[in-house]
């Protein structure tokens, strides 16, 4: 990003909060880099320099400031297309502690050549992906000690780190002042609540994404209310379940989510903030999406897919919700978490239990799940998945080939052709999915023939995901 000095200058002596993480500044030699805001006494116009980005301050030598803390600086909103890219890159990142930001693999995630993004991102950013993500790692880290009452072995685990070695050798080489606030850290209470706040691209309607989930939310396991959304929440490391709570509320002015989860999930911290990442379609490029899907978007072109964090939880909903009403689905749903989930203590209004898991499904009965009113056929597919999934016979990870899992899917018993896109929808982040049979859409298209359906739905490849959520917002 081109910075201007005379612009910065001023930015800086006002402490203008509308250039908070647009650029940072820094002494001409080695020292502390700050943002706009930061109540520091500022080093003189004369011995000045700006910085692109907080990764391109510390490339020069420079460490981050403990009052104005970079770390927490927003990822600026994009102004044209270059920056856009680079700007979903970086969030993406920023939702990945510990990911390498290797050039290729990041490309492959956003569908770009890798010159091209590399080109985006360094005019952007003014350093590579790799050292970006490097930075990003390490302030959180940073951010975890000074602020959360945390083992450094837990640290290390939520940072991406791997162990306290590495740790401690990555930021005794980048932070040596930061070896007191190391040793003064220990173990996290129950109590302890960490935040985090992931970017977006604007537009975002968050309201409509949460009346969505809050249509379909399971009583015990999640509750939506005051404009956040609240679970419970199981995640695996090394072998090893984590288990507490997330709530997510929108930060509109800094164009991000606001994340806050319990101590108990940070060894867990990189796979958690990937699940709320997905779950929130925080990837979601809205100008794209709205280019294609033309007039259906044009009313709320920030409309998103909503995802799911627990991708089982999801299928059952899904397998509940065959041929009944949302309502009707949902009341289910609630039955089969209380009877088979796992009591939790949160300490959260609403908040009691973990769903089931898929291990634990999988050693029901039918006349188990029967005995909740499910009707028998639908008890037998539920157990199947579970099966499934228990096997590795299926995955149901974000990202998953579409037309395979589809196929996969189906042929498991009593799951068709609408059950299949659904799940793909929202457990895959399939943004090409499309339950052309949902009555729903057939009802918004005015459209009775499912092979009309489809003809109609072409040109809002590949973004055909997106325009189901708009058809079912155009029905109120």
């Amino acid at each position: 990003m081109p910075l201007i000095a005379e612009l910065c200058h001023a930015a800086v002596a006002t402490r203008d909060a509308r250039a908070d993480g647009r650029f940072y500044f820094a002494p001409v030699s080695p020292g502390v880099y700050c943002r706009t805001i930061c109540t520091a006494r500022p080093p003189d116009v004369s011995d000045r320099r700006y910085f692109a980005s907080a990764a391109a301050a510390e490339h020069a030598g420079h460490r981050p400031c403990a009052h104005c803390q970079p770390a927490l600086a927003p990822l600026p909103a994009a102004r044209n297309a270059r920056e856009s890219l680079a700007r979903r890159a970086a969030a993406r990142l920023i939702a990945r502690p510990g990911e390498s930001g290797a050039l290729a693999d990041l490309a492959a995630a956003l569908g770009v050549a890798p010159r091209r993004l590399s080109s985006a991102f360094t005019a952007t950013y003014a350093v590579t992906p790799e050292q970006f993500a490097n930075t990003q790692q390490r302030l959180l880290a940073l951010r975890l000690l000074a602020n959360q009452a945390l083992l450094v072995g837990d640290v290390a685990l939520a940072g991406g780190f791997g162990d306290s070695r590495r740790l401690n050798t990555a930021l005794a080489e980048h932070y040596p002042y930061a070896a007191q606030t190391r040793r003064a850290s220990h173990a996290a209470s129950a109590s302890v609540v960490a935040t985090f706040d992931l970017p977006y691209e604007a537009p975002y309607a968050w309201p409509r994404l949460l009346g969505f989930l809050a249509g379909r939310a399971i009583e015990g396991c999640e509750a939506v209310d005051a404009g956040s959304y609240r679970r419970t929440l199981r995640a695996q490391v090394d072998g090893r379940e984590f288990t507490g709570w997330i709530e997510v509320s929108a930060r509109e002015a800094s164009q991000a989510l606001e994340v806050r989860l319990s101590a108990s999930l940070l060894p867990a911290l990189p796979a958690v903030l990937a699940r709320a990442w997905h779950a929130f379609d925080l990837g979601a490029h809205p100008a794209a999406i709205a280019q294609a899907l033309g007039a259906l978007a044009a009313t709320e072109p920030g409309l998103r897919l909503p995802g799911t964090f627990d991708p089982f939880e999801l299928t059952v909903r899904a397998i509940l919700g065959q041929q009944i009403t949302v309502s009707a689905a949902r009341t289910l749903a609630r039955r089969f978490a209380a009877a088979f989930g796992t009591p939790l203590d949160t300490r959260c209004t609403g908040l009691d239990r973990l769903f089931p898991n898929p291990a634990t499904v999988a050693s029901l009965t039918v006349d188990a799940i029967a005995s909740l009113g499910i009707i028998g056929a639908r008890a037998r597919t539920i157990i199947a998945v579970a099966g499934a999934l228990v096997s590795g016979e299926i995955t149901l990870r974000p990202g998953d080939d579409l037309a395979q899992s589809v196929r996969q899917l189906k042929a498991l018993p009593g799951i068709g052709e609408w059950t299949a896109q659904y799940i793909a929808m929202r457990a895959l982040g399939a943004t090409d999915a499309f339950p052309h049979t949902d009555y729903g859409v057939m009802k918004a298209l005015n459209e009775k023939n499912p092979r009309r359906v489809l003809a109609l739905a072409e040109p809002w490849r590949p973004f055909r995901a997106y325009a189901v959520m708009h058809l079912w917002r155009s029905l109120g």
